[in-house]
């Protein structure tokens, strides 16, 4: 599990991490909510995702190898695809709305394991 913050603010204290294929690929799709133990999922390496199979929006941050914010999508609905961001080496996903609002391309984001 990772604990993701900004400047001291906690954005979640409880993030999965997929970084191997079957992880990856599976992510969050066919789940009615994130799982129980975990508040969202962190994609390494990733830099485009699809919600195909997914059941609910997600907060979506695409992050370099830094932890920069490169990207910020928010409310992507089920059965939409993004962009691919080559700058961008990870993917921050949370359900919507629990990305705070202060959020935005360029920030950087502390991220430890807890």
């Amino acid at each position: 599990m990772l604990r993701v913050s900004k400047e001291g603010q906690t954005i979640s204290e409880k993030i999965l991490v997929a970084d191997n294929s079957v992880t990856r690929i599976i992510g969050l799709m066919f789940r009615k909510s994130p799982p129980k133990m975990a508040e969202g999922l962190l994609l390494d390496p990733c830099n485009s995702i699809h919600t195909c199979f997914m059941r609910y929006s997600l907060d979506v941050v695409f992050l370099n190898s830094n932890y920069k914010v490169i990207k910020v999508i928010r409310n992507l609905k089920p059965w939409r695809m993004t962009w691919i961001y080559f700058k961008a080496s990870k993917t921050l996903e949370l359900p919507a709305g629990k990305l705070p609002i202060g959020i935005k391309e360029g920030d950087v984001l502390e991220v430890e394991v807890v």
